[in-house]
């Protein structure tokens, strides 16, 4: 199991939205720089997130994308079911019809447990606790979450 470039890419663009963004919308062009991913992907991955409601787009000279909700109200599941779709380990997960053994097979609940602890890890992780968990890593104080950045 892997995840496709869209759901890395997304996860590290939202990342800097919650970490740049409160000086401002945060142009694609910046973001993209200051996350080695290609500007004109991150443009397609921008549309999906904004019809979700996870991220806004102001327009003009000042003009660039915004998350829609705090950093704390975002989840990495949310952002990954938007650029991924479900979590798909199994086709026996999603139509019992697809396996004629489904409703007695040992291992359909290895992958429904399997699958309940992904989705929950991914629930549980909020672009918050990656700015923290960047935060601790890099020994930058927690101050910049909260309004500096830290990096300054």
């Amino acid at each position: 199991m892997k995840l496709s470039s869209k759901g890395r890419y997304g996860i590290h663009a939202m990342y800097d939205l919650a970490f740049y963004g409160r000086q401002g919308p945060q142009p694609l062009k910046a973001i993209a720089q200051r996350q080695k991913v290609p500007e004109a992907y991150l443009e397609q991955l921008m549309g999906p997130l904004r019809r979700a409601g996870l991220v806004k787009a102001v327009r003009g000279a000042q003009g660039g994308y915004l998350l829609a909700k705090a950093p704390g109200q975002i989840t990495v599941g949310q952002v990954l079911g938007v650029l991924e779709g479900e979590v798909k380990l199994a086709d026996c997960l999603l139509e019992e019809a697809a396996c004629d053994k489904a409703c007695v097979c040992p291992t359909r609940l290895v992958w429904q447990k399997l699958r309940d602890g992904i989705h929950q890890v991914l629930e549980g992780i909020t672009l918050e606790d990656m700015l923290r968990d960047y935060a601790r890593l890099s020994g930058e104080t927690l101050q910049g979450i909260e309004g500096e950045n830290p990096h300054e």
